[in-house]
């Protein structure tokens, strides 16, 4: 059985253990030492990384009392080497997953909500409750943590014995019945756990909810902790102040601001879709009438205004009328006739062209692969 020290300690970051087995396997070195800090991964938390001796850790499992280091070089059973776990990727984990901690018990004790599921990696959690709640109660949940944070609270972690866990109340996602170990945040929660936690809240640092959004029957959080909030709120500092400074306005005016500009883009859009259709009406009016097939090319014309065009078009034009923006080698296109079969003319076009998409009725298009001269010349030896 290995001794766990991380049970005894959660900020134990280096230590002496013996290796006492090391076997090769397809995912690496399978090491089992007589003691471990190495968290080997549950409760929502992902196992601890490191090195023992100069072999990198980069996993670790449970196998029965025993905790399993993946290495990725091997060594010497019956020789003690110094062990280190990564400890930033240990204490941003433990951050967040004691902040959840909080905001859980929080939501459990006033609205008797329950914690159904729970992950989190280095940088987030993400929990799932049973009952849904409003923006504005998750900011009181949100405030009531971090002044449980700012109250520097004590987290105790311990295997309480079968009395006193049977007159416990606390949280759980399963039945227990032994070795429970219990995770209390004074005053906040109490709850089954098995992951290494801070000893005090004010390790936490501070904890922001990002985002929420209904989820079977409940709501779905997204929790930032500690240092991981700090660097989401620098991330989205520097985006609002580029923002700021682009639009010229104060950083508490940027939305209303970005909300101006999207109304003056709509504005803009709108006017000029008024003039590209005059133009393409102007275009279509221009075209003489004509027995044969033929194609026109514009520069920098949008999807709906080749079919605009087309539509006018194929009402003056006997074969197929076909309206192509781009440049040589890549050409949007569209094509239409109210005469000739547009299932051949598409074949044709695929075989000599290149040509890829398609259409029902009296109208296709798609893209063609092909220079202008080809296209033209395809045109003029067509006959539908």
């Amino acid at each position: 059985m290995t001794e766990k020290l991380y049970y005894a300690d959660s900020h134990i970051k280096e230590f002496t253990a013996t290796v006492l087995s090391c076997e090769k396997t397809d995912r690496g070195y399978e090491i089992l030492l007589d003691k471990t800090a190495f968290f080997p991964g549950g409760g929502g938390q992902e196992p601890d990384e490191g090195t023992i001796g100069d072999a990198r850790v980069i996993s670790a499992f449970e196998h029965g009392d025993d905790v399993i280091h993946i290495t990725e070089t091997s060594l010497e059973a019956g020789t003690r080497y110094p062990c280190a776990i990564d400890w930033e990727k240990r204490f941003a984990r433990m951050q967040i997953h004691s902040g959840e901690h909080i905001i859980s018990g929080i939501v459990y004790s006033r609205w008797g909500f329950n914690n159904v599921g729970f992950h989190m990696n280095d940088e987030f959690a993400i929990i799932d409750f049973d009952g849904e709640l409003t923006r504005q109660e998750l900011d009181w949940v949100e405030t009531q943590a971090n002044i449980a944070i700012g109250r520097n609270i004590p987290f105790k972690a311990e295997f309480p014995d079968a009395q006193t866990l049977k007159n416990l109340h606390y949280r759980s996602k399963l039945e227990l019945t032994e070795n429970v170990r219990i995770v209390t945040a004074e005053g906040y929660d109490h709850c089954a756990c098995c992951a290494p936690h801070v000893k005090l809240a004010g390790e936490v640092g501070g904890v922001k909810i990002l985002d929420f959004m209904r989820h079977r029957g409940g709501i779905r959080l997204e929790i930032r902790a500690g240092l991981s909030a700090l660097a989401d709120y620098r991330q989205k500092y520097e985006s609002v102040a580029a923002i700021s400074a682009l639009l010229s306005v104060k950083q508490p005016e940027v939305a209303s601001a970005v909300e101006k500009v999207l109304a003056e883009k709509a504005a803009l859009a709108f006017e000029n879709s008024r003039l590209v259709k005059q133009l393409v009406a102007a275009k279509a009016d221009a075209l003489p009438a004509f027995d044969g097939s033929r194609a026109v090319f514009e520069k920098d014309f949008d999807s709906d205004a080749l079919r605009f065009l087309v539509n006018e078009g194929m009402k003056k034009t006997g074969g197929v009328f076909a309206a192509l923006s781009g440049e040589d080698g890549s050409y949007r296109f569209v094509a239409g006739s109210e005469k000739a079969d547009m299932n051949a003319f598409a074949n044709a076009l695929r075989q000599k062209l290149s040509a890829r998409g398609g259409g029902k009725g009296h109208m296709i298009q798609g893209s063609i692969a092909a220079t202008r001269q080809e296209i033209e010349e395809f045109f003029a030896a067509i006959s539908f």
